[in-house]
């Protein structure tokens, strides 16, 4: 009998293992051959000795990821605890907002906030009616970095929400019973048990932020490249499918790092957290 279980259960995972294998395991060992060989074929270490000339890139992406990530953490995670404490129609209700404009194509959303941000865009025209003066905003890392918080903020909130919604409710009771204040049972219980939420959301923000190009592209005028932008011109206009690859499989690892060293940040407050001391 635990045989056949055994067999039944690998017969249903053989769909989803065939399919891990032919668009992830395939794509990536893909990616690597191209980063080590030339258009030839033949192996090389050129594609990787390249990569130095983009390090200011690298880390260009690097910083603003990490700015945009905490900017989202910061607003998103008054925003989840305020959802999970809401009535349970309300929370229906808000979450459908929040995932409103995940609706709409990618593409149009930047395109609103190039018109917004424009010189003759909705707020300048705002302050020439207020008689106050211009401010330049499109075309600089701001603006990027707010395109960046714009579309990537709804996977901050509800991984979050989540998290929160299903904390038990007994242990803030009983937390309130031994005198903890409103701040210490945020702060000693409610805070570390939504760590693997803040987690999630910080992976889900921090890998599209970093390997974004179109924002970069749009709202940043072209005056400063992300290595989104880099690899995307390895590929389109320069045809150059190793060099691409290599900086693929760079940004790639470096993000895994990231990823890594985020979740043993997890594993660690998972380990301690969620007591009142």
């Amino acid at each position: 009998m635990n045989k056949k279980s055994t067999f039944y259960q690998k017969l249903c995972a053989s769909p989803h293992i065939l399919w891990s294998a032919i668009f992830i395991i395939v794509p990536l060992l893909m990616v690597a051959y191209y980063s080590f060989t030339d258009a030839n074929g033949s192996f090389t270490m050129e594609n990787i000795y390249r990569l130095t000339d983009y390090t200011d890139t690298f880390l260009r992406s690097l910083w603003y990821g990490i700015i945009a990530t905490l900017i989202c953490l910061v607003m998103a995670y008054p925003i989840a605890y305020f959802i999970s404490q809401s009535k349970a129609r309300a929370q229906t209700t808000m979450i459908m907002l929040v995932m409103i404009p995940m609706w709409m194509n990618f593409l149009i959303r930047t395109y609103a906030w190039m018109n917004i941000l424009e010189d003759s865009g909705v707020i300048n025209k705002m302050l020439s009616f207020l008689h106050l003066p211009n401010l330049h905003m499109i075309n600089t890392p701001s603006a990027v970095i707010l395109g960046m918080v714009y579309n990537f903020l709804p996977y901050m909130i509800l991984p979050i929400y989540s998290v929160l919604t299903k904390l038990d409710r007994s242990l803030v009771e009983a937390a309130q019973d031994l005198g903890a204040n409103k701040f210490n049972v945020f702060l000693k219980v409610i805070f570390p048990m939504s760590v693997s939420g803040i987690v999630s959301g910080i992976t889900m923000v921090f890998v599209p932020s970093v390997s974004t190009f179109y924002i970069s592209q749009k709202l940043g005028g072209g005056t400063f490249a992300l290595i989104g932008d880099i690899i995307e011109m390895q590929f389109q206009v320069s045809n150059n499918f190793n060099f691409g690859a290599a900086l693929s499989l760079v940004l790639m690892v470096l993000i895994l790092i990231c990823m890594a060293f985020m979740n043993k940040f997890s594993d660690t407050e998972d380990a301690g957290g969620g007591m009142v001391v």
